[in-house]
């Protein structure tokens, strides 16, 4: 994918929907300066250049009683068998991120669970049953000491 080309506007259009989704386009138009049909064709050509790729409402999985975040590293007995299982990962409801990595592993998943002995199900009969799966490695987050986006003050015009 080519990188999109971004403006001044562009840029500031990002950061008031990276800080806000549900901002309303006519007071980004505002606080940009120009037309709120501008906004909607600008936001429309970032959504076409792959930019944006939708927005959605996060939620804090604490509060809905799951307790354990872990990352778990995971080796294939051989890489060729990458996609089939990342296709089998996507079945385990508790994989929240799934990322093909260098390293010790080859994979690493995200998963939230309700408690350890949920964690444990998940890896021994979710995971490990998975075929081509040579091992795995868990680390458990205590704290998640802060979430956010990517920053785009880094990106030049």
């Amino acid at each position: 994918m080519s990188k999109a080309n971004l403006d001044a506007i562009d840029r500031r259009i990002l950061k008031y929907l990276i800080k806000n989704a549900r901002m309303p386009f006519l007071e980004i138009a505002r606080e940009c300066g120009i037309s709120g049909a501008a906004i909607h064709q600008r936001i429309r050509k970032l959504h076409e250049q792959g930019v944006i790729l939708g927005s959605r409402l996060i939620v804090d999985p604490k509060t809905m009683g799951f307790d354990v975040c872990a990352y778990i590293s995971i080796t294939l007995k051989d890489p060729q068998l990458l996609k089939p299982t990342v296709e089998n990962l996507k079945e385990v409801p508790e994989i929240v991120e799934c990322h093909f990595v260098t390293g010790k592993g080859n994979i690493l998943v995200k998963l939230y669970c309700v408690d350890n002995e949920h964690l444990m199900q998940t890896i021994f009969e979710g995971i490990l049953r998975i075929q081509g799966i040579a091992t795995t490695e868990t680390t458990i987050s205590l704290e998640e000491s802060f979430q956010r986006q990517v920053n785009i003050d880094f990106i030049e015009e």
